[in-house]
C-alpha cells in the first residue's frame, strides 16, 4: 500500500510568519497535533507541533518551528513509513510531490488503516485496507462485492 491512498489532504498549514497565538487556534480548531510550516511556494521549511508551542518561546511560527523535516513520496510503502514513525518517535511526515506539499500521514492515518477490514462476500476472504482491493486475493471478486466490517474494541 502506497502513502498516497492513506495520506491526509489537503493540508492544514501555516506560513512561517504566522503568530503562534494563530498556530495554536489552527491546531486546536481543527483538532490536530501540529502542522507544516510552508513558504509562499508551498515548500516545507519545518513543522510546529503542540510541544514546541508550549516549550519554545516566540511570536511566529518560524521562531518556535522544528526546522528539519522528515517528508515522504506520495509513492513511500506505507510500511517504510510506520518504521519512520516508529524509529524516530515522531508523529507526522510530510507527502511532497517535487517541493509541494500533497499530503500528511501521522500516526493516526496508520491506525486508522489496521482498524478497516474487507469481507469479501463470495468467499468470506477478510482484507485490511482504507478501500477494498481491486480484486479479492482468494476468489477474484471485483470491489463492490466487499463490505466494511468495523473492528470489535480491543482488536
Amino acid at each position: 500500500m502506497k502513502v498516497k491512498e492513506i495520506m491526509t489532504a489537503p493540508v492544514v498549514s501555516a506560513g512561517p510568519d504566522t503568530p503562534t497565538t494563530e498556530v495554536a487556534q489552527l491546531l486546536t480548531r481543527h483538532r490536530i497535533s501540529g502542522a507544516p510550516v510552508t513558504d509562499q511556494d508551498g515548500t516545507v521549511v519545518g513543522l510546529v507541533s503542540e510541544y514546541d508551542l508550549l516549550v519554545k518561546q516566540g511570536a511566529t511560527a518560524r521562531e518556535v518551528m522544528s526546522p528539519t523535516v522528515i517528508s515522504v513520496t506520495e509513492d513511500t510503502d506505507v510500511e517504510d513509513v510506520r518504521a519512520l514513525l516508529v524509529d524516530l518517535r515522531i508523529r507526522r511526515v510530510p507527502v511532497m510531490a517535487g517541493r509541494r506539499l500533497v499530503g500528511i500521514v501521522s500516526r493516526s492515518d496508520l491506525v486508522e488503516v489496521l482498524a478497516l477490514e474487507w469481507t469479501c462476500e463470495r468467499c468470506g476472504e477478510p482484507v485490511r485496507g482504507p478501500r477494498p482491493p481491486d480484486r479479492c486475493p482468494r476468489c477474484g471478486e471485483p470491489p463492490a462485492r466487499f463490505t466494511r466490517q468495523e473492528q470489535p474494541p480491543g482488536e
